[in-house]
């Protein structure tokens, strides 16, 4: 570090390189996880390059880099902490909301709409009509039965295998 100090190029990129293991260390010993060591070796390497100026010759190195490692690792810790009680890290969470812009999102939710679409249009005539009447439309047992004419028990029944043969279709189940 010395030299990289008085202007070695080289030597400068040698100590960075040869404080990677050293700094991995330090972090590990703070406690930090796998998934964290990357950013707080860069982040350690940067502030090493920030405060260079600051090493004594006369010192040693691996205390001086283990230091401002060890600071960086905390750093880590606190800004996970605080980050780890406000933020959601669910996958199936962030699948089901997707980001109201996002276009490639639009366009899944309008192909699935067309199929569906297609799929009811395919149902014998009872059971679309009863998947109109009580499942798009949001009409109560008793509204359907008066629209359409027929029992509440036939349309309870029409919708039932209308559900099932969709999920088949849709789904594979039986």
């Amino acid at each position: 570090m010395a030299a990289a100090q008085d202007g070695n190029k080289n030597a400068y990129e040698r100590v960075l390189a040869s404080s990677v293991p050293l700094i991995r260390a330090a972090a590990r010993r703070q406690g930090l996880g796998v998934d964290q060591l990357d950013d707080v070796v860069q982040e350690t390497l940067l502030t090493v390059h920030r405060v260079r100026q600051t090493y004594d010759p006369s010192r040693s190195y691996d205390a001086w880099l283990s230091a401002i490692a060890s600071r960086r690792a905390v750093d880590a810790l606190r800004s996970h902490g605080r980050r780890g009680r406000r933020e959601l890290h669910d996958e199936r969470a962030l699948d089901l909301h997707p980001d109201v812009d996002d276009a490639t999102a639009a366009a899944e939710r309008e192909q699935e709409a067309r199929r569906l679409r297609a799929a009811i249009a395919t149902l014998p005539p009872g059971q679309r009509e009863a998947i109109e009447q009580l499942g798009l439309k949001e009409h109560s047992l008793a509204e359907a039965a008066a629209h359409t004419g027929r029992q509440p028990g036939a349309l309870k029944v029409n919708l039932h295998r209308a559900l099932k043969a969709l999920r088949t279709r849709f789904h594979g189940d039986p």
